[in-house]
Formats: structure tokens, sequence, C-alpha cells
């Protein structure tokens, strides 16, 4: 589709930000380029950070910056807002937010994870789930508040290169070609290009999937294991990311672009990024626990791995890298033995979904 270029007198004045971590800031201090930005914390100390001295961690931003801790005052201010927490929070956050908006507000979420319902998480193992357990954040988005226009943003956008000022690209997905363009007035700079489509969809399953094979990237890295395996694993987990796709009703093309390719290599092969800093740790061979308790930020794959363990079930998917990662996650499966599995795994044919 074709989607007008950035005219920043055309972008909203204010956009509200509703989460402060990495990814958070990093589109806030984006935004700050065309916009004014409110950025909601519940972090009092990022409040005086913000307004006071002008800086995430030591690092300066744009004084059209400004924090805050009331999500009426984000609300009433901004028609445009990028919630942007992690997934096993977001529905507590639309119910907080949710209520607070109309059909007038469009959002834009930068989250990439699933949503359950109707099963609990840490009881999963002893579930059977189908499509209707899970939700995208737009799903969650539409559910808990009267807002219609609903994008996601997803692409290569490691949080700390964007702070430091690297380009990059991004995409921006929705139904409605409206929030594609005033999301790309509002983000388009000369250091972040934005593309749009309207397969959002396959953009926010791309953006999830894509976090369970960086954790494997990421073991393999953590073993001592080189750049031929670990572009074997990356490319066939792409592949295993189309079948989910395909499977839940998303199209093969909406993979293969910034947010499923783009987003896969910059997440499964930087040492930025969360989700290969945990397969890294797992790899050389620290505990679950021990990861999880010490990780400042949710690496997401580690429970969309587990969700998607699940759904391959269901679907009935040979996704074998993803059971793989599973067993080594969750079952203690020796890493070892996995790398023999793979690399012994019958794949008959490389491309068959095109």
């Amino acid at each position: 589709m074709a989607v007008k270029r950035r005219n920043s007198q055309l972008a909203p004045e204010t956009v509200g930000v509703v989460g402060s971590g990495s990814f958070g800031k990093a589109i806030a201090n984006l935004l700050s380029f065309n916009c004014n930005v409110m950025l909601f914390t519940r972090r009092a100390e990022l409040v005086e950070q913000v307004n006071v001295h002008h800086e995430f961690a030591g690092i300066k931003i744009s004084p059209r910056i400004v924090a805050t801790s009331n999500m009426q005052e984000v609300a009433a201010t901004c028609k445009v807002i990028f919630p942007i927490v992690p997934s096993n929070k977001f529905r507590e956050m639309m119910r907080s937010l949710g209520p607070l908006l109309t059909p007038a507000h469009i959002l834009i979420h930068g989250t990439k994870g699933f949503d359950l319902v109707g099963v609990d998480y840490n009881d999963l193992d002893n579930n059977n789930i189908t499509r209707e357990n899970i939700r995208t954040m737009s799903d969650v988005i539409l559910e808990e508040s009267s807002v219609l226009r609903v994008g996601c943003l997803s692409g290569p956008n490691l949080s700390a290169e964007i702070l430091e000022g690297q380009p990059t690209a991004s995409l921006i997905a929705s139904h409605f070609d409206e929030v594609i363009q005033i999301g790309q007035l509002a983000l388009n700079s000369h250091k972040f290009h934005l593309f749009g489509s309207n397969g959002m969809l396959g953009a926010e399953l791309a953006g999830a999937l894509k976090n369970i094979f960086a954790i494997g990237s990421g073991i393999l890295n953590g073993v001592g294991m080189g750049r031929n395996i670990q572009a074997m694993l990356i490319s066939r987990g792409l592949i295993e990311m189309i079948y989910f796709g395909k499977a839940m009703g998303a199209s093969p093309q909406d993979f293969l672009g910034t947010a499923g390719v783009g987003d896969l290599i910059a997440t499964a092969t930087s040492t930025q990024s969360r989700n290969y800093q945990f397969g890294t740790r797992l790899g050389k061979g620290e505990t679950f626990d021990d990861i999880m308790q010490t990780m400042p930020e949710l690496a997401e794959g580690v429970r969309t791995l587990k969700i998607s363990q699940q759904l391959a079930r269901h679907y009935k998917l040979h996704v074998p890298i993803t059971s793989m990662l599973h067993s080594i996650v969750y079952n203690k499966l020796d890493i070892d033995r996995a790398i023999n599995l793979l690399m012994n795994y019958p794949f008959n044919q490389d491309v068959d979904f095109l």
C-alpha cells in the first residue's frame, strides 16, 4: 500500500506513551522529533529524571518529553497513545486505561507477546489450549476499551541502539490506513523509517514468535557454537513462525519483511536482545530460576515459548525447534543432545510454504 510520507506539521501535537521500560523510553525519544510526548510511568524517580534533568539513565532526551504518574492525564491530553508494557501486564494496564478512553482515541501498541484467557499460565502444561485462549495485544485493546482504531509497531528495534541514536526501520500494521499514516507522521524521522501494512495479525505473531528463536540462538552462543548452525536455527525458525502464522490465519508474506525476518535477525543475533541474553546464560549453565530472578526486564520469549508449544499441539504442527527449545527451557533437556537431535531431524524440504 502507498502511505503518505512524513509531514511534521500534520503530526499529532501531543502523543502518549504508556510504559517506561527500555522500549517505551526509546519510542518516547523517537516521538519527540515530531511531537510533544507525555510518558506514563509509575516510577516517581523517573518522573524527576525526565521532568527535571531531561534524561533516561544518563542519556539526554528532548525537553518535549514530560513524564506523569497520572494515567487520566495521558488519556485526556493525548488522542494517540502508544501502550508498551510486557505482555503479562498488558491486560491489567488496559483495564486501568480502557475506561478513560473513547472511540476517538488511536492506540498503537509496541508489545510483542500473547495474552491468555480461560486458562492459567502457571498451569498451562496441564491444559489443552486452542486459538480461543490466545489474544494478541490488539485483541486485548479492543476487549478492554471502546477504541476501534488500533495498530501495532513491530520491527528490528533494539532499545539501546535507538537511544544511542542509531538508525533503524519498523512497521506499523493496522486494518486502518489512517492509523498507519498517523503513526508514520508521529514517528518517521531521519533515524527511523516506518513501513506500513494492513497485515496486523501477521505482524503481531511475528513480533511474538521470533523471541523463541532468539532464545535458541542465544543458547547456541552460550555453548560456543558458531554462525553456521546459528544461521540454520534462525532460518528454520522463520519457517516455524510461518507455520504458526498460517495455522492462525496470517499470510506468509507478513513474516518476510521488517516485522518478520528483520526483527528475527536483530533479536536472534544481538547481545542487547533480552531473549538472546536469556539463551546465552542458559547455554553457559545458569539455571532458569536464577536467570529469571536477575533479568531486569522480562524476556518475552520465555512466556511465548510455553504458550506456543501448546498451540503447536492444538494445530498438530511439526515445529521441532520450538519443541526442543521448550524441552531445554522447561524440562532441562541436555543441550548437546538437543543439538544432535536437531542435526538429525528429517527436514525433507527446505522451503515448503510458497
